[in-house]
């Protein structure tokens, strides 16, 4: 952007230089480089900032030095081209004090350039989420005690508080109980970097889930072809059963899930196979509740989520019936 009084000759410019610490030490953009180079002047106020030794094997002359928005306007006298390098924690100070020179109308300002040397990609905070962990498991007294068995009813709950939000159709808890999910998996991932036999870390999880995806979508990754839903699910099953080497339609299926959710999914799994298998009758709720998830699953409709929303009306109606507002 330029500040005011731009085309008032031999007023220099000023470019704020920022980079990203997610982004590896050195690796700039080339208009960053090429400024870099041609400046009359590079500032820096952090004498440890991570990209300073990169500028030295450069051949970039940087001094260490914090200017007042004053000063650097001076700096740039006699048309100079002045760059600071902003700190992690950026430089409100300095920015703040050129926009109260530049509204005053009194200065003639220099050209002000805001220059992105490098910037995060998509889903580069990922990397701070990993740092986090890694200081959380080595420095607090509970995290570093954890295993995965301890926490794992800490996934139970998170994904059931998951699934409620989804249903209450509430985005910022969403959002929340998203990243609490998230934390199981960078949880139970840091945890496994330090197990004795057969370690893995988090890299290696995202690696291993990168390549299943990759071999199940053959219609996006591949040259065979999908155009419905149903086509993509054919895609997906025959993939999985060849990866698996399973030789029942039921291997794989967790038996300790909730009740409703596990005959829905044997139901399913007898479909998608093409079997001629009905569900066993007897006497008791629970063949009936077989059946009848059985048959929710054959007309689409997953008996879990229909129980719960149910579940739920009735738990408003109770409240209405104490006298307590709905929700």
């Amino acid at each position: 952007m330029n500040a005011q009084a731009a085309d008032t000759p031999g007023t220099g410019r000023i470019v704020l230089l920022t980079t990203s610490h997610r982004v590896a030490p050195g690796v700039l953009s080339w208009p960053a480089w090429q400024t870099l180079r041609a400046a009359d002047a590079v500032l820096c106020p952090d004498p440890e900032h991570p990209q300073l030794p990169y500028f030295r094997e450069a051949g970039v002359t940087v001094e260490a030095a914090a200017p007042t928005a004053r000063e650097l306007v001076d700096a740039c006298a006699g048309d100079r081209t002045v760059v600071v390098l902003a700190t992690g924690e950026g430089d409100r100070d300095l920015t703040d004090g050129l926009a109260r020179l530049a509204g005053s109308g009194r200065v003639a300002m220099p050209d002000l350039e805001l220059l992105p040397g490098s910037y995060d990609l998509p889903g580069a905070r990922l990397l701070d989420l990993v740092e986090v962990m890694d200081r959380i498991r080595r420095e607090c007294p509970w995290s570093s005690r954890q295993t995965h068995r301890g926490l794992a009813k800490y996934a139970i709950e998170e994904a059931y508080e998951l699934v409620e939000a989804i249903e209450d159709g509430d985005r910022e808890e969403l959002r929340e109980e998203l990243g609490d999910v998230l934390l199981q998996v960078v949880f139970h991932a840091r945890i496994a970097e330090e197990a004795q036999e057969e370690p893995f870390s988090l890299d290696d999880v995202a690696g291993g889930l990168v390549e299943k995806l990759v071999h199940r979508h053959p219609h996006v990754f591949g040259e065979e072809t999908a155009e419905t839903p149903e086509q993509v699910k054919e895609h997906w099953l025959r993939t999985k059963a060849v990866e698996k080497r399973r030789t029942s339609v039921t291997d794989g299926i967790p038996l300790g899930q909730p009740g409703l959710a596990l005959a829905a999914k044997l139901a399913s799994r007898v479909r998608n196979a093409g079997l001629e298998v009905e569900p066993p009758r007897g006497e008791g709720i629970g063949y009936a509740l077989l059946e009848m998830a059985a048959r929710a699953e054959a007309e689409g409709v997953d008996p879990e989520a229909a129980l719960r929303a149910a579940a739920r009306a009735y738990r408003d109606a109770i409240r209405a019936a104490e006298g307590h507002p709905a929700g």
